[in-house]
């Protein structure tokens, strides 16, 4: 947990990205790595592509997102499904 005594953390790129998106009032895909950074309220409206290990997730911030990691709503892990083998003998 950070200190309440700093700012949350957010990655300097992307809050310059959002800033300079929201002073021309302009809406566009903002791709990111930094899957540590705090969700704020500037970032509210705005469509975030967030990096699983694999590729970019986009997700729409919502007020409800306030205060989470960006992490947290871009799952790393999928699910393994096996193949199901049907000519192999059954004993």
């Amino acid at each position: 947990m950070r200190s309440l005594k700093k700012s949350p953390f957010v990655a300097n790129h992307l809050l310059g990205k959002i800033e300079k998106l929201n002073t021309r009032g302009e809406k566009e895909i903002i791709v990111t790595w930094s899957r540590a950074s705090t969700i704020i309220p500037t970032m509210i409206g705005h469509t975030i592509a967030i990096h699983n290990g694999k590729g970019h997730l986009p997700i729409y911030i919502k007020d409800h997102m306030i205060g989470h990691k960006l992490g947290e709503f871009a799952p790393t892990l999928t699910k393994v499904r096996h193949a199901i083998i049907e000519n192999q003998s059954r004993r």
